[in-house]
């Protein structure tokens, strides 16, 4: 599934396409801007996004097998949601409508 994908779902259940594009739009600009700027993103039952830094080290260059030195860097690092890795490992059914990662609803106190 690519962008475009995911859009045309989207508008499928919003019913439109510009409206679906800018939210999703909107979502990735705003994931993208949080991680850049070293916040955590939790989406419950979807997953985690966060920013991890990176040492620097020395790595082989396989061709010269010289050492080089690779500076420190950042990365992302995705870890997902147990609803998530549930529904793909298969230990929990994908439902046929609605939202995939709702939370079910609370029982009520007796």
């Amino acid at each position: 599934m690519n962008k475009k994908d995911l859009v045309e779902d989207v508008a499928a259940t919003l019913g439109s396409t510009s409206l679906a594009k800018e939210a999703v739009e909107a979502v990735f600009d705003a994931l993208v801007r949080a991680v850049t700027e070293g916040k955590t993103v939790r989406v419950t039952g979807f997953g985690t996004l966060s920013r991890v830094q990176r040492p620097a080290r020395t790595l082989h260059d396989p061709r010269t097998r010289e050492l080089v030195k690779k500076e420190a860097s950042h990365a992302i690092r995705f870890r997902p949601g147990t609803s998530f890795k549930a529904l793909v490992d298969g230990r929990m059914p994908l439902p046929a409508q609605g939202s995939a990662i709702a939370k079910a609803p609370k029982k009520p106190r007796r």
